[in-house]
Protein backbone atom coordinates (compact mmCIF):
# COMPACT_ATOMS: atom_id res chain seq x y z
CA UNK A 1 0.00 0.00 0.00
CA UNK A 2 1.43 3.59 -0.67
CA UNK A 3 2.62 5.39 2.22
CA UNK A 4 3.24 8.98 2.72
CA UNK A 5 6.41 10.83 2.70
CA UNK A 6 6.42 13.41 5.77
CA UNK A 7 8.29 16.70 6.53
CA UNK A 8 10.83 15.16 8.88
CA UNK A 9 12.06 16.85 12.27
CA UNK A 10 15.47 18.30 11.01
CA UNK A 11 16.39 19.47 14.92
CA UNK A 12 15.05 20.25 18.14
CA UNK A 13 12.24 22.17 18.43
CA UNK A 14 11.67 22.84 14.77
CA UNK A 15 8.83 23.86 13.36
CA UNK A 16 8.98 23.96 9.85
CA UNK A 17 11.07 24.28 7.04
CA UNK A 18 11.28 24.36 3.53
CA UNK A 19 11.11 21.86 0.78
CA UNK A 20 14.38 22.76 -1.61
CA UNK A 21 14.19 20.36 -4.18
CA UNK A 22 13.36 16.67 -5.88
CA UNK A 23 16.17 15.04 -6.86
CA UNK A 24 14.25 11.90 -7.89
CA UNK A 25 11.51 12.48 -10.68
CA UNK A 26 7.79 11.51 -10.28
CA UNK A 27 7.33 8.07 -11.64
CA UNK A 28 10.78 7.02 -11.23
CA UNK A 29 12.08 4.46 -9.27
CA UNK A 30 14.99 4.88 -6.26
CA UNK A 31 16.70 1.99 -4.09
CA UNK A 32 17.21 2.80 -0.31
CA UNK A 33 19.18 5.49 1.04
CA UNK A 34 19.16 7.12 -2.56
CA UNK A 35 18.43 11.29 -1.45
CA UNK A 36 14.65 11.68 -2.52
CA UNK A 37 14.34 15.31 -1.67
CA UNK A 38 16.16 17.88 -0.08
CA UNK A 39 15.04 20.14 2.68
CA UNK A 40 16.41 23.60 3.88
CA UNK A 41 15.94 24.80 7.93
CA UNK A 42 17.60 27.74 8.99
CA UNK A 43 21.13 27.49 8.46
CA UNK A 44 21.53 23.84 6.88
CA UNK A 45 20.50 21.90 3.63
CA UNK A 46 19.61 18.15 4.34
CA UNK A 47 19.35 15.43 2.25
CA UNK A 48 16.32 12.97 2.91
CA UNK A 49 17.32 9.37 2.54
CA UNK A 50 14.56 6.52 1.46
CA UNK A 51 14.31 3.81 3.79
CA UNK A 52 13.67 1.61 1.27
CA UNK A 53 13.10 0.56 -2.36
CA UNK A 54 10.48 2.59 -4.19
CA UNK A 55 9.15 5.54 -6.34
CA UNK A 56 7.50 8.59 -6.07
CA UNK A 57 3.80 8.34 -6.60
CA UNK A 58 2.97 12.09 -6.87
CA UNK A 59 4.93 15.32 -4.97
CA UNK A 60 2.80 17.16 -3.14
CA UNK A 61 4.58 19.95 -2.18
CA UNK A 62 6.99 22.89 -4.62
CA UNK A 63 9.99 23.34 -4.02
CA UNK A 64 10.23 26.70 -2.11
CA UNK A 65 7.56 25.75 -0.27
CA UNK A 66 7.85 26.04 3.80
CA UNK A 67 6.31 23.33 5.57
CA UNK A 68 5.36 22.41 9.13
CA UNK A 69 7.02 19.18 10.27
CA UNK A 70 4.92 16.34 9.71
CA UNK A 71 2.79 17.49 6.48
CA UNK A 72 2.54 15.14 4.18
CA UNK A 73 5.09 15.93 1.34
CA UNK A 74 5.13 12.73 -1.02
CA UNK A 75 3.16 9.84 -1.90
CA UNK A 76 5.00 6.96 -2.44
CA UNK A 77 5.02 2.71 -3.33
CA UNK A 78 6.95 0.12 -3.97
CA UNK A 79 9.02 -0.09 -7.30
CA UNK A 80 6.52 -2.85 -8.43
CA UNK A 81 3.27 -1.16 -7.40
CA UNK A 82 0.62 0.00 -9.64
CA UNK A 83 -1.59 2.49 -8.24
CA UNK A 84 -4.64 3.31 -10.48
CA UNK A 85 -6.17 6.01 -8.39
CA UNK A 86 -3.70 8.33 -6.79
CA UNK A 87 -6.58 10.90 -5.53
CA UNK A 88 -8.58 7.73 -3.76
CA UNK A 89 -4.81 6.72 -2.44
CA UNK A 90 -4.17 9.91 -0.90
CA UNK A 91 -7.85 10.45 0.62
CA UNK A 92 -7.33 7.09 2.37
CA UNK A 93 -4.51 8.31 4.07
CA UNK A 94 -6.04 11.39 5.24
CA UNK A 95 -4.20 13.92 2.59
CA UNK A 96 -7.12 16.36 0.90
CA UNK A 97 -6.75 16.73 -2.56
CA UNK A 98 -7.01 19.97 -4.65
CA UNK A 99 -10.65 20.54 -6.07
CA UNK A 100 -9.37 21.69 -9.36
CA UNK A 101 -7.81 18.73 -10.46
CA UNK A 102 -10.20 16.17 -11.88
CA UNK A 103 -10.03 12.75 -10.02
CA UNK A 104 -8.89 10.91 -12.87
CA UNK A 105 -6.34 13.51 -14.21
CA UNK A 106 -2.55 12.92 -13.59
CA UNK A 107 -0.61 15.18 -11.47
CA UNK A 108 1.08 17.98 -14.19
CA UNK A 109 4.82 18.19 -13.56
CA UNK A 110 7.59 20.58 -14.50
CA UNK A 111 11.11 20.60 -13.78
CA UNK A 112 12.60 21.80 -10.62
CA UNK A 113 16.27 21.30 -9.64
CA UNK A 114 17.06 17.93 -10.72
CA UNK A 115 13.71 16.50 -11.65
CA UNK A 116 9.73 17.60 -12.04
CA UNK A 117 7.44 18.38 -9.43
CA UNK A 118 3.81 18.62 -8.82
CA UNK A 119 2.39 22.23 -10.53
CA UNK A 120 0.37 23.70 -8.46
CA UNK A 121 -2.75 25.76 -9.21
CA UNK A 122 -3.19 29.37 -9.39
CA UNK A 123 -6.67 28.86 -8.10
CA UNK A 124 -9.33 26.38 -7.59
CA UNK A 125 -11.88 28.26 -8.80
CA UNK A 126 -13.29 29.60 -5.35
CA UNK A 127 -11.32 33.01 -5.75
CA UNK A 128 -8.43 31.47 -3.66
CA UNK A 129 -4.32 32.71 -4.23
CA UNK A 130 -1.98 30.08 -4.15
CA UNK A 131 1.01 31.11 -2.22
CA UNK A 132 3.97 29.39 -0.50
CA UNK A 133 3.82 30.10 3.65
CA UNK A 134 7.06 32.32 3.64
CA UNK A 135 5.58 34.50 0.65
CA UNK A 136 2.41 35.32 2.74
CA UNK A 137 4.45 35.91 5.56
CA UNK A 138 6.55 38.50 3.66
CA UNK A 139 3.75 39.89 2.24
CA UNK A 140 1.97 40.14 5.33
CA UNK A 141 5.11 41.95 7.08
CA UNK A 142 5.23 44.28 4.23
CA UNK A 143 2.09 45.17 3.81
CA UNK A 144 0.84 43.52 0.70
CA UNK A 145 -1.95 41.62 -0.52
CA UNK A 146 -1.12 38.23 -1.67
CA UNK A 147 -4.03 38.70 -3.95
CA UNK A 148 -2.40 41.65 -6.00
CA UNK A 149 0.70 39.71 -6.84
CA UNK A 150 1.78 37.97 -9.97
CA UNK A 151 3.12 34.60 -9.45
CA UNK A 152 5.73 32.87 -11.03
CA UNK A 153 6.23 29.86 -8.92
CA UNK A 154 5.36 26.65 -10.28
CA UNK A 155 1.52 26.96 -11.83
CA UNK A 156 1.75 30.56 -10.96
CA UNK A 157 2.04 29.89 -7.26
CA UNK A 158 2.92 32.92 -5.11
CA UNK A 159 6.79 32.72 -3.83
CA UNK A 160 9.61 34.59 -1.96
CA UNK A 161 11.02 35.97 -5.25
CA UNK A 162 7.49 37.61 -6.16
CA UNK A 163 7.05 39.33 -2.81
CA UNK A 164 10.75 40.86 -3.06
CA UNK A 165 9.78 41.95 -6.27
CA UNK A 166 6.95 43.60 -5.79
CA UNK A 167 8.22 45.38 -2.71
CA UNK A 168 11.41 46.10 -5.39
CA UNK A 169 8.62 48.20 -7.38
CA UNK A 170 6.88 49.65 -4.07
CA UNK A 171 10.21 51.23 -3.28
CA UNK A 172 10.69 52.99 -6.97
CA UNK A 173 7.61 53.94 -7.26
CA UNK A 174 7.58 55.95 -4.08
CA UNK A 175 11.16 57.21 -4.84
CA UNK A 176 9.97 58.48 -8.28
CA UNK A 177 6.92 60.34 -6.35
CA UNK A 178 8.94 62.05 -3.78
CA UNK A 179 11.58 63.44 -6.89
CA UNK A 180 8.53 64.36 -9.04
CA UNK A 181 6.89 65.77 -6.55
CA UNK A 182 7.24 69.96 -6.58
CA UNK A 183 4.71 72.63 -4.40
CA UNK A 184 2.87 74.83 -6.83
CA UNK A 185 2.96 78.26 -6.66
CA UNK A 186 -0.59 79.58 -5.83
CA UNK A 187 -2.22 81.53 -9.02
CA UNK A 188 -2.39 85.39 -8.94
CA UNK A 189 -5.73 87.07 -10.52
CA UNK A 190 -5.27 88.45 -14.06
CA UNK A 191 -6.20 92.08 -12.64
CA UNK A 192 -6.82 93.91 -9.33
CA UNK A 193 -10.07 95.95 -8.68
CA UNK A 194 -9.55 99.86 -7.99
CA UNK A 195 -8.89 101.03 -4.32
CA UNK A 196 -8.55 104.57 -3.71
CA UNK A 197 -5.18 105.12 -1.54
CA UNK A 198 -5.10 108.09 0.79
CA UNK A 199 -2.36 111.00 0.74
CA UNK A 200 0.58 108.84 2.70
CA UNK A 201 2.02 110.77 5.56
CA UNK A 202 5.27 112.09 5.78
CA UNK A 203 7.53 108.37 6.50
CA UNK A 204 9.24 108.01 10.03
CA UNK A 205 13.37 108.31 10.24
CA UNK A 206 14.61 105.05 8.94
CA UNK A 207 15.67 102.62 11.49
CA UNK A 208 19.19 101.26 11.16
CA UNK A 209 19.93 98.41 9.03
CA UNK A 210 20.13 94.83 9.81
CA UNK A 211 23.41 93.07 9.38
CA UNK A 212 22.28 90.87 6.26
CA UNK A 213 21.54 86.88 7.76
CA UNK A 214 23.15 84.12 6.21
CA UNK A 215 21.02 81.97 3.50
CA UNK A 216 19.01 79.23 5.30
CA UNK A 217 19.59 75.83 3.43
CA UNK A 218 16.78 74.18 1.65
CA UNK A 219 16.03 70.98 3.30
CA UNK A 220 17.17 68.03 1.88
CA UNK A 221 14.89 65.15 0.68
CA UNK A 222 15.59 62.02 3.26
CA UNK A 223 18.35 59.64 1.90
CA UNK A 224 16.78 56.72 -0.35
CA UNK A 225 16.48 53.26 1.25
CA UNK A 226 15.46 49.73 0.38
CA UNK A 227 14.29 47.00 2.87
CA UNK A 228 15.51 43.73 2.64
CA UNK A 229 13.19 40.98 3.82
CA UNK A 230 14.56 38.30 6.61
CA UNK A 231 16.22 35.70 5.47
CA UNK A 232 15.49 32.28 7.83
CA UNK A 233 18.47 31.82 8.54
CA UNK A 234 18.91 35.70 9.58
CA UNK A 235 16.20 35.45 11.47
CA UNK A 236 17.53 32.31 13.49
CA UNK A 237 20.79 34.22 14.10
CA UNK A 238 19.21 36.90 15.29
CA UNK A 239 16.69 35.23 17.87
CA UNK A 240 19.62 32.67 19.11
CA UNK A 241 22.38 36.01 19.65
CA UNK A 242 19.26 38.06 21.47
CA UNK A 243 18.66 34.67 23.15
CA UNK A 244 22.06 34.98 24.70
CA UNK A 245 22.86 38.29 25.50
CA UNK A 246 19.45 38.35 27.63
CA UNK A 247 19.94 35.30 29.33
CA UNK A 248 23.67 34.69 29.63
CA UNK A 249 25.82 36.90 31.87
CA UNK A 250 28.77 37.73 29.74
CA UNK A 251 31.85 38.22 31.26
CA UNK A 252 35.17 38.91 29.50
CA UNK A 253 38.83 37.77 29.85
CA UNK A 254 41.28 39.56 27.21
CA UNK A 255 44.99 37.83 26.56
CA UNK A 256 48.09 39.21 24.45
CA UNK A 257 50.45 36.76 22.84
CA UNK A 258 53.61 37.28 21.23
CA UNK A 259 53.20 34.86 18.27
CA UNK A 260 56.59 35.01 15.87
CA UNK A 261 57.47 31.74 17.07
CA UNK A 262 53.73 30.36 15.98
CA UNK A 263 54.26 31.81 12.61
CA UNK A 264 57.58 29.97 12.53
CA UNK A 265 56.08 26.94 12.83
CA UNK A 266 54.01 27.44 10.90
CA UNK A 267 56.20 28.31 8.20
CA UNK A 268 58.18 25.19 8.71
CA UNK A 269 54.47 22.95 8.79
CA UNK A 270 53.78 24.46 5.63
CA UNK A 271 56.96 23.92 3.97
CA UNK A 272 56.09 21.28 0.84
CA UNK A 273 53.47 20.20 2.58
CA UNK A 274 49.82 19.35 0.85
CA UNK A 275 47.78 20.85 3.10
CA UNK A 276 48.31 24.44 4.35
CA UNK A 277 47.88 25.11 7.62
CA UNK A 278 46.60 28.52 8.54
CA UNK A 279 47.10 30.58 11.95
CA UNK A 280 43.27 29.86 12.71
CA UNK A 281 44.14 26.03 12.16
CA UNK A 282 46.82 26.51 15.29
CA UNK A 283 44.52 28.73 17.51
CA UNK A 284 41.77 25.88 17.29
CA UNK A 285 43.86 23.21 18.09
CA UNK A 286 45.55 25.51 21.13
CA UNK A 287 41.75 26.03 21.95
CA UNK A 288 41.41 22.37 22.21
CA UNK A 289 44.64 21.98 24.12
CA UNK A 290 43.94 24.39 26.53
CA UNK A 291 40.26 22.95 27.27
CA UNK A 292 42.76 19.31 28.36
CA UNK A 293 44.45 21.56 30.46
CA UNK A 294 41.62 23.73 31.45
CA UNK A 295 38.53 20.73 31.71
CA UNK A 296 36.30 23.51 33.92
CA UNK A 297 36.22 24.88 30.85
CA UNK A 298 35.01 22.39 28.16
CA UNK A 299 31.30 22.68 29.75
CA UNK A 300 28.27 23.70 28.56
CA UNK A 301 25.01 24.85 30.46
CA UNK A 302 21.85 22.86 30.06
CA UNK A 303 19.73 25.05 32.59
CA UNK A 304 19.90 21.83 34.97
CA UNK A 305 23.16 20.58 35.15
CA UNK A 306 26.60 21.85 34.10
CA UNK A 307 27.61 19.31 31.71
CA UNK A 308 30.77 18.31 31.17
CA UNK A 309 33.03 16.26 28.06
CA UNK A 310 35.56 14.00 27.72
CA UNK A 311 37.21 14.72 24.44
CA UNK A 312 37.00 18.25 22.63
CA UNK A 313 34.97 19.48 19.97
CA UNK A 314 35.46 23.10 18.89
CA UNK A 315 32.88 25.29 16.50
CA UNK A 316 34.39 27.34 13.92
CA UNK A 317 32.50 30.41 12.76
CA UNK A 318 32.43 30.58 9.01
CA UNK A 319 30.97 33.91 7.56
CA UNK A 320 28.52 33.03 4.31
CA UNK A 321 26.09 34.99 1.84
CA UNK A 322 23.31 33.44 4.23
CA UNK A 323 24.27 34.52 7.60
CA UNK A 324 26.93 33.83 10.09
CA UNK A 325 27.04 29.73 10.57
CA UNK A 326 29.48 27.49 13.44
CA UNK A 327 30.00 24.23 12.19
CA UNK A 328 31.45 22.14 14.90
CA UNK A 329 34.95 20.08 13.90
CA UNK A 330 34.65 17.29 15.92
CA UNK A 331 37.49 15.53 18.53
CA UNK A 332 39.68 18.35 18.20
CA UNK A 333 41.98 17.06 21.10
CA UNK A 334 42.97 13.95 18.90
CA UNK A 335 43.79 15.37 15.81
CA UNK A 336 46.66 16.57 14.06
CA UNK A 337 47.03 20.35 13.07
CA UNK A 338 47.26 19.19 9.70
CA UNK A 339 43.96 17.08 10.04
CA UNK A 340 42.46 20.03 11.65
CA UNK A 341 43.04 21.94 8.42
CA UNK A 342 41.53 19.98 6.81
CA UNK A 343 38.64 19.53 8.40
CA UNK A 344 38.26 23.13 8.69
CA UNK A 345 38.44 23.87 5.06
CA UNK A 346 35.65 21.33 4.64
CA UNK A 347 33.19 22.52 6.75
CA UNK A 348 33.91 26.45 5.62
CA UNK A 349 33.08 25.19 1.52
CA UNK A 350 30.18 23.58 2.70
CA UNK A 351 29.27 25.65 4.81
CA UNK A 352 29.03 28.83 2.29
CA UNK A 353 26.96 26.20 -0.07
CA UNK A 354 24.70 25.73 2.40
CA UNK A 355 25.39 21.79 2.36
CA UNK A 356 26.05 21.50 6.05
CA UNK A 357 23.66 18.57 7.63
CA UNK A 358 22.14 19.88 11.01
CA UNK A 359 24.28 17.62 13.28
CA UNK A 360 27.33 19.26 12.12
CA UNK A 361 25.88 22.49 13.65
CA UNK A 362 25.01 21.18 17.10
CA UNK A 363 27.55 20.74 19.79
CA UNK A 364 30.62 21.79 21.28
CA UNK A 365 31.52 23.85 24.16
CA UNK A 366 33.10 26.52 22.86
CA UNK A 367 33.31 28.49 19.37
CA UNK A 368 36.28 30.30 17.84
CA UNK A 369 35.97 33.85 15.71
CA UNK A 370 38.42 34.88 13.47
CA UNK A 371 38.03 38.74 12.49
CA UNK A 372 41.59 38.94 11.89
CA UNK A 373 41.55 38.93 7.94
CA UNK A 374 39.56 41.69 8.19
CA UNK A 375 42.76 43.37 9.94
CA UNK A 376 39.90 43.86 12.88
CA UNK A 377 42.87 44.31 16.10
CA UNK A 378 40.54 43.22 18.98
CA UNK A 379 36.98 42.58 19.77
CA UNK A 380 34.51 40.98 21.78
CA UNK A 381 32.01 38.29 20.59
CA UNK A 382 29.10 36.71 21.74
CA UNK A 383 27.86 33.32 23.13
CA UNK A 384 26.68 30.69 20.99
CA UNK A 385 24.04 28.96 23.35
CA UNK A 386 24.62 26.39 24.93
CA UNK A 387 28.23 26.86 24.74
CA UNK A 388 30.31 28.24 27.87
CA UNK A 389 32.53 30.48 25.65
CA UNK A 390 33.48 31.92 21.82
CA UNK A 391 37.07 33.06 21.59
CA UNK A 392 37.42 36.25 19.38
CA UNK A 393 40.47 36.65 17.23
CA UNK A 394 42.58 39.62 15.97
CA UNK A 395 45.21 40.45 13.42
CA UNK A 396 48.68 39.39 14.14
CA UNK A 397 50.56 42.58 14.14
CA UNK A 398 53.79 43.72 15.03
CA UNK A 399 53.94 46.46 17.67
CA UNK A 400 56.83 47.66 20.46
CA UNK A 401 57.37 45.23 23.15
CA UNK A 402 59.31 45.15 26.21
CA UNK A 403 61.29 42.25 27.44
CA UNK A 404 63.90 42.25 30.41
CA UNK A 405 63.34 45.75 29.89
CA UNK A 406 64.45 46.29 26.43
CA UNK A 407 62.06 47.90 23.86
CA UNK A 408 62.04 45.91 20.83
CA UNK A 409 59.51 44.77 18.06
CA UNK A 410 57.18 41.59 18.21
CA UNK A 411 54.49 40.11 16.39
CA UNK A 412 51.23 39.99 18.41
CA UNK A 413 48.18 38.74 18.87
CA UNK A 414 44.97 39.91 20.80
CA UNK A 415 42.18 37.28 21.71
CA UNK A 416 39.24 38.16 23.93
CA UNK A 417 37.30 34.89 25.64
CA UNK A 418 33.15 35.61 26.49
CA UNK A 419 32.21 33.48 28.72
CA UNK A 420 29.01 32.48 30.24
CA UNK A 421 29.28 33.53 33.78
CA UNK A 422 26.83 30.39 35.02
CA UNK A 423 29.34 27.38 34.24
CA UNK A 424 32.45 29.09 34.60
CA UNK A 425 33.69 31.57 37.07
CA UNK A 426 36.22 34.40 36.50
CA UNK A 427 39.51 32.53 38.47
CA UNK A 428 38.57 29.30 36.03
CA UNK A 429 38.47 31.50 32.74
CA UNK A 430 41.54 33.56 33.84
CA UNK A 431 43.60 30.16 34.10
CA UNK A 432 42.19 28.93 30.77
CA UNK A 433 43.89 32.17 29.46
CA UNK A 434 46.73 32.28 30.80
CA UNK A 435 47.18 28.22 29.33
CA UNK A 436 46.05 29.77 26.08
CA UNK A 437 48.82 32.65 25.61
CA UNK A 438 51.36 30.28 27.08
CA UNK A 439 50.62 27.61 24.68
CA UNK A 440 50.46 30.57 21.45
CA UNK A 441 54.07 31.72 22.67
CA UNK A 442 55.69 27.74 22.85
CA UNK A 443 53.70 26.19 19.81
CA UNK A 444 55.14 23.07 20.25
CA UNK A 445 53.06 22.04 23.15
CA UNK A 446 50.56 22.66 20.90
CA UNK A 447 51.64 19.87 18.38
CA UNK A 448 52.72 17.70 21.07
Amino acid sequence: MPELLRMPEIAAAQTSAVLASWPVAVGTTFSAQDVIATVETDKAVVDVEADADGVILRALVAPGTEVPVGTAIALLGRPDERVEDVDAALAQLGVEVAASAPPSAPPAAEPAGDGPVLSLPVSNGSGRTFASPLARRLAGEAGLLVTDLVGTGPGGRIVRRDVEAALARRVATEEAEVHDASPAASPLPASLPAVSVPTPEPAPAPAPAEAPRAPVPAPREPAAYTDEPLSRMRRAVAARLTESVTTAPHFYVRGVARVDELLRVRAELNDGAEVAVSVNDLVVKAVARAHQLVPEMNVVWTGEAIRSFAGVDVAVAVATDSGLVTPVVRGVDGLAVTAVARATRDVAARAREGRLQQPELEGGSITVSNLGMFGVEEFSAIINPPQASILAVGAARQEPVVTDGRLGVATVLRVTLSVDHRPVDGAVAARWMSAFVSLLERPVRILA
